[in-house]
């Protein structure tokens, strides 16, 4: 069922909303070998580290994006996230600026509190901006919409990169590296 804003598209943007809202999911090629970056992503949040968090999150962009064979995306977190009435951003995809990649910016801090941002917040925003890299780089739509599809693809992205409470942990996932 499309969002309410589906009504308003062109024919032509119609189309395309359609295609990204029949994708479900984005296979990584390695995801347990990206799974140490993502912990490396939480422990430079949790240390409150910008210029850590920022590095984490080029590693992971850049690994995963090798992983998939597309160009790179540029990563900046900044501290807190701006505000205005109709709420906060979390995050920002801009593939506009010429001569310089994509880039993503993060806030990690929230806007009122500027509490740093809890980590599974923090990492479901950027793979949310990098879900409209992907909409560009691999399934090659003309737009990136928020559509059910885009949603799901983000969250099987997440499920392939978080190991959740419960499951095995395997070499990759543990801190004694071998």
């Amino acid at each position: 069922m499309p969002f309410a804003y589906y009504e308003r598209l062109s024919a032509r943007s119609k189309r395309i909303y359609r295609q990204s809202d029949a994708i479900e999911k984005v296979d990584l090629p390695d995801a347990v070998a990206l799974r140490p970056l993502v912990g490396e992503l939480a422990e430079a949040l949790a240390d409150e580290e910008r210029r850590g968090t920022e590095s984490a999150c080029q590693k992971l962009a850049d690994a995963m994006l090798r992983q998939l064979k597309l160009p790179p995306v540029r990563i900046s977190v900044l501290a807190a996230r701006p505000s205005k009435d109709w709420g906060e951003l979390h995050g920002y995809y801009d593939p506009t600026r010429e001569g310089v990649p994509p880039t993503i910016t993060l806030w990690m801090r929230t806007a009122q509190k500027k509490q740093v941002v809890a980590f599974r917040t923090f990492l479901r925003t950027f793979l949310h901006e990098v879900g409209h890299h992907l909409d560009y780089e691999l399934l090659r739509l003309a737009e990136t919409f928020h559509t059910e599809g885009f949603y799901k693809r983000e969250s099987s992205l997440f499920r392939q990169l978080v190991v959740e409470e419960g499951e095995a942990r395997g070499p990759a996932n543990s801190r004694s590296g071998g």
